[in-house]
């Protein structure tokens, strides 16, 4: 084992457990609420445009979302290759993984693209976007762009994932904020150029606002102007992750021989990567089919989806990037053989999760509706608060057990054991949660609250699912590095828990 991955294996899989997942946590969170920023800001833009852009937008992104969930359930894989490798100190191996993940998900990066961009007027016509008509048109001109851009998402998310895998979640985050930075900057000027845009006035610049105008004419893309900000946002911030990759400036360093595809390590890639892949694109699916459910209701029910989800995903966001913390460490763990570590790692972020998630879930309950009344004011928002509020009160006594889940779910990919992870998803999740819903809706007649009641109980059932599965222990046999510590070291210098 050499020095390199001895010294950033010791900082997780010696001494203190609580201390690595949060340092990676922190970052981690940081970063998903960057990766907020961008839908805020591109909404807040675009809603100057009126309210056909934002429905087209509200169009797109479950598209996008689908579309992207592939290379992100892909890049999964590196993180699994790079942490375990780094576990079990293989230095020569962490360059080709980068290099082999880098190539192969950048050429399907390149084959998403053409078939999004192709047939984005076709998929959005089937998600619900009237064909013919304004909205339909600029959602599929919103979509076009990001999806061509499509290689630079991919490759900034490859980035996130192999450095992530190595132990270090603050160079993506700060990479992240310069992409974000970048995007707040340019969308209001290339969704509405100089002609009416309202920063001028905001800042006290309405005089060179007119000089602009005059000069250029400029009158902003719309919506096309917004896709393009956060294409070339992320494309700086992907050219900058790969420079840091190859000048070896981020502790791993790979050339460009590691780009040369090698069958036996594409297939390892396909192998753990995929699952992530289908889960990923299963959980958007079961977005589309709630929300189509609860639009049987009414649009004030979907209306209080929405808001709801928004307050989910904010809430969540410590849930996701612990889980990440948790792939991470048990990856460097199983990679040096210490396999009690890697499960006490999961005990010791349960632990914290549900505390904090008990304490969230009752406060949620008791305040449901002025949380909702946050997001909507106005005479006719009375049914779309009742329904909220309902969401809420049902959904949020779950999160402990989801809290739980999520950790189970992070030891399974950290572990490599991705269709098992994907298995749980698939089914006790979102396949429950269709299902239950199809059945608590439209057979049961329950309204909006069978579509609450069936994610809290999808909820329940995925953390039986998974608490199954991690007692069996199967995954812990489940280690990927090509010469792993001998288990006798699975106690050797743990350190402590605390």
């Amino acid at each position: 084992m050499t020095d390199t991955s001895t010294d950033q294996s010791d900082q997780f899989t010696r001494g203190s457990i609580v201390r690595p997942l949060l340092v990676l946590a922190g970052p981690l969170t940081a970063t998903q609420l960057l990766q907020v920023a961008y839908n805020l800001t591109d909404t807040f833009w675009v809603g100057r445009l009126g309210a056909g852009a934002v429905s087209a937008l509200s169009f797109s992104w479950p598209l996008i979302f689908l579309l992207i969930s592939v290379g992100a359930g892909m890049t999964n894989a590196g993180t699994i290759l790079i942490s375990q490798n780094v576990g079990a100190g293989n230095d020569d191996r962490l360059g080709h993984v980068a290099g082999q993940t880098i190539a192969f998900v950048g050429l399907l990066s390149i084959g998403v693209a053409a078939l999004g961009a192709a047939f984005a007027p076709q998929l959005l016509q089937a998600i619900g976007a009237p064909a013919g008509t304004t909205v339909h048109d600029l959602a599929v001109a919103y979509t076009r762009v990001i999806v061509l851009g499509m290689p630079f998402t991919f490759g900034f998310y490859v980035f996130m994932a192999l450095l992530r895998g190595w132990g270090d979640t603050k160079t993506p985050m700060y990479l992240m904020a310069l992409s974000v930075g970048l995007n707040v900057a340019l969308d209001p000027f290339l969704v509405l150029g100089f002609a009416g845009n309202p920063l001028f006035g905001w800042v006290g610049l309405g005089g060179l606002q007119d000089a602009l105008f005059t000069a250029t004419g400029f009158t902003g893309f719309g919506v096309t102007g917004a896709a393009a900000a956060t294409v070339f946002s992320r494309a700086v911030a992907a050219v900058v992750g790969l420079w840091l990759l190859f000048g070896g400036r981020v502790g791993l360093r790979l050339g460009l021989d590691d780009l040369l595809l090698q069958f036996e390590t594409v297939a390892k890639i396909v192998r753990l990567g995929g699952p992530g892949a289908v889960d990923q694109s299963t959980e958007s699916v079961a977005a589309i089919v709630t929300t189509a459910l609860v639009a049987t209701v009414g649009t004030d029910a979907v209306a209080a989806y929405g808001i709801g989800n928004r307050f989910v995903s904010l809430v969540w966001l410590p849930t996701v990037a612990m889980g990440m913390s948790v792939e991470t460490v048990v990856g460097q763990n199983l990679g040096s053989g210490r396999r009690d570590r890697a499960r006490r790692t999961v005990y010791v972020a349960v632990a914290i999760l549900a505390t904090a998630f008990l304490v969230a879930g009752a406060f949620t309950v008791r305040l449901a509706r002025p949380i909702v009344e946050v997001f909507i004011a106005g005479p006719d928002a009375g049914p779309i608060i009742s329904h909220g509020a309902a969401f809420l009160r049902i959904v949020a006594p779950t999160w402990v057990v989801m809290a739980a889940y999520h950790m189970m779910n992070g030891a399974f990919y950290g572990s490599g054991s991705t269709r098992m992870a994907m298995g749980i998803g698939v089914t006790s999740l979102w396949g429950v949660r269709a299902l239950a819903a199809v059945l608590l809706v439209l057979v049961a007649g329950l309204g909006a609250s069978g579509a609450w009641y069936a994610i809290a109980l999808s909820n329940v059932t995925a953390a039986i699912a998974g608490a199954i599965f991690f007692f069996r222990g199967d995954w812990l046999g489940d280690v990927l590095a090509v010469d792993s510590t001998p288990e006798a070291t699975d106690d050797a210098d743990a350190g402590t828990t605390d």
